[in-house]
This record gives structure tokens, sequence and C-alpha cells, in this order.
């Protein structure tokens, strides 16, 4: 989904992760880290997307230039800053940086302004 045109009304986000088991319903982001966009604008604007981390998984340093809000929907997160566990919410201010990864593997839910910038591009 790129844009969305019509409001999206989900009961329950952990149960929608789940019955995501199709081909279609996660693409790749980053190694061991896949993608389901809920929308995205083209130019770099906000998106909303779920990402699911393999065990061991890490996203790259990046910088954020808007808001970043994560949620942690099952699993646990980390970065440079802290651990974060089933049910963590973490606000990112622009101007911060970090690398996200998971040790046992997670689905969270990322909200942002704006895209990220990446410093560490492997």
């Amino acid at each position: 989904m790129s844009n969305m045109t019509t409001m999206l009304n989900l009961q329950d986000l952990n149960k929608y992760a789940d019955s995501l088991t199709g081909p279609d319903d996660w693409k790749q982001f980053r190694d061991g880290v896949t993608a389901h966009w809920f929308y995205r604008e083209d130019d770099g604007g906000p998106a909303s997307v779920l990402l699911r981390y393999e065990p061991g998984a890490r996203v790259a340093l990046h910088e954020h230039v808007g808001y970043e809000h994560i949620y942690v929907l099952t699993g646990d997160q980390f970065d440079e800053h802290g651990s974060y566990p089933e049910g963590s919410f973490v606000i990112n201010p622009p101007g911060t940086r970090h690398s996200p990864g998971s040790k046992g593997g997670c689905i969270v839910l990322l909200i942002y302004e704006k895209a990220v910038r990446f410093v560490d591009v492997p």
C-alpha cells in the first residue's frame, strides 16, 4: 500500500500482524527485516509500517529527520539507548540516531514523519 485514500481501522493489531502470512504481505526491507507498509509518501514524507525482525537482525545506523514512533508488538527490540520488551513505546525525535535490532525477533509498528537518513549503508 502506498498512499492511503480511505480510513483503516484495526481492532487488534497483533491479530492483524499474525494474519500476514501470504507471500505478498511482507517485503524485504533490510537483511533479516521485512516490512508491511500501511502507507508511505513517495517523497520521503510520513509513513506507517510493521517491521518484522528475524532473531539477531539489525538495521544500519540512521538519523531521524522527523519524529519516529515505535511500538513493540511482539518480541524484543534494542538499540544503543536501551532494550525494549513487548509493549514498549519509544519516540525518537529529529536529530537522534540509532541502529535498532532484535535478539529474539520482533514485530514493531513504526510511524514516522519523514524518512530516515542512513548513516552506514552496508
